[in-house]
């Protein structure tokens, strides 16, 4: 079976233990997809120079941030690793990029706080592929494709990240129950670029409109979308899973490929 690839905004670290209008739109979509053999998971929060694959028995949960309740550094996701998909993947990836087997990281905020929502139980194995800093924006669209193979193996290649994420705006209208209105252009051209298949042009996306300098001002987050998009066969329906804001200035948009 062909799993599908999906692409999530995660927004708040809060989002993983809070109630509100995205936790059971995730849960619904958890519930709806078929078992997948294991996750490979493209997360913002794993921003390197070079390539890297986690290839460990237990990867451990990762509370990269600071400031929040103590509540939230107390989740844990004791799902196992997957050294098969770690090599696999790796294999896929061989002619583009040398991807080191790490055994230091884990499954950091950007991974467990979706999960514990798709997948609560924490049963199905998962595996984060970096995010490469030095690669050219098109290079991680390129990787998306190569890894094309893995939906058809039975896993499902996630990305973690937000179309539109600036903290510094979002900070300052924490009560925003909307988008602002740059954020909202942004999205609206990427959704056309999206429904017209535009992949490449995704990629450069500060040449999307006037907004990107504020919707993406640094690449980590948005880049996740290349990945999946990557994944997508020419006739493959494309849908929005997700769609909303937190904070104004967050995208909470999900797209599915399949």
């Amino acid at each position: 079976m062909r799993m599908p690839a999906i692409f999530l905004g995660h927004g708040s670290p809060m989002n993983a233990i809070e109630a509100n209008e995205f936790s059971p739109v995730w849960r619904n979509l958890g519930e709806s997809l078929p078992p997948p053999k294991a996750i490979l998971c493209i997360s913002a929060h794993w921003y390197t120079r070079g390539s890297g694959v986690t290839a460990m028995t237990k990867p451990r949960t990762i509370h990269d941030f600071g400031g929040f309740p103590q509540e939230l550094y107390e989740v844990q996701y004791p799902a196992l690793g997957d050294l098969d998909l770690a090599k696999r993947t790796r294999h896929l990836l061989a002619s583009k990029a040398e991807i080191a087997l790490d055994q230091s990281w884990g499954l950091d905020h950007g991974t467990w706080s979706l999960l514990v929502h798709l997948f609560p139980n924490a049963d199905i194995p998962v595996v984060q592929l970096s995010i490469d800093a030095t690669l050219d924006h098109k290079d991680h669209l390129e990787l998306g494709k190569m890894i094309t193979d893995l939906r058809e193996e039975g896993y499902l290649v996630l990305g973690s990240g937000n179309v539109v994420h600036n903290l510094r705006a979002s900070f300052a209208s924490q009560d925003a129950t909307d988008g602002f209105d740059w954020a909202k252009r942004f999205d609206l051209e990427v959704k056309k670029r999206i429904e017209n298949r535009d992949f490449s042009n995704l990629a450069d996306y500060d040449q999307i409109g006037d907004e990107a300098k504020l919707a993406v001002p640094t690449p980590e987050h948005y880049l996740p979308l290349l990945y999946v998009l990557g994944t997508a066969g020419p006739e493959e329906e494309l849908s929005y899973v997700v769609e909303g804001y937190q904070w104004g200035g967050i995208s909470m948009l999900g797209v599915q490929v399949g």
